[in-house]
């Protein structure tokens, strides 16, 4: 292994490869680290808002009883870059299994049919905006940018502009999903009932 350099959650790694990166041994230490443009960075701490969010779409997107199933923090990892999103959706013939029939641990080798990111207040929205466009270039077919400050959703789907999506404006999801929720659904999520 070269000599890697630590600095305020970003590790350079000269001349490193992706292969390099995904042999580290505390790459999946929480937070994680992804791999992007040549460099291991560390995502930051989401938070209560962050983690309230993902645990709903995860239970709301894995109830419908599809053929889709939501994953929380799953490392995925295509065209030079590796990453893990706050929540991903794959179809249950795309999980990767193991010679025992069990999930393998290390992620998936490809861009989730739909990657959701919810911005934390300590992360950049250009970089998680770059890892939704890196997946939906390498076969993602939705994004979602959640962004809990501001009350909106940033959509992105291949070959059209995003739309900014907020309170009553209902969300596009996956074609095979029977789902219908609109922004302001999404962030009544936070309210705690007394």
């Amino acid at each position: 292994m070269k000599n890697i350099g630590l600095t305020q959650g970003k590790i350079t790694v000269p001349e490193s490869t992706i292969e390099e990166f995904l042999k580290l041994p505390y790459i999946e230490e929480s937070p994680a680290w992804e791999y992007i443009n040549g460099e291991a960075i560390q995502k930051p701490m989401g938070g209560a808002k962050h983690s309230l969010l993902q645990k709903r779409l995860v239970a709301v997107i894995d109830a419908l009883g599809s053929n889709y199933e939501a994953f929380p923090e799953l490392r995925c990892t295509c065209g030079n870059r590796s990453v893990v999103p706050d929540v991903v959706v794959i179809s249950t013939n795309q999980i990767p299994l193991d010679e025992s029939g069990e999930i393998i641990s290390n992620g998936i080798d490809f861009a989730p049919p739909w990657i959701i990111e919810i911005l934390s207040p300590a992360q950049s929205q250009t970089k998680v905006t770059g890892n939704i466009l890196h997946c939906l270039r390498n076969g993602s077919q939705l994004g979602w940018l959640i962004d809990p400050s501001e009350r909106c959703i940033l959509v992105y789907q291949p070959n059209s502009l995003p739309d900014l999506l907020g309170e009553q404006d209902i969300l596009p999801v996956l074609e095979d999903l029977n789902l219908t929720l609109s922004v302001n659904e999404v962030f009544a999520w936070l309210q705690r009932k007394n």
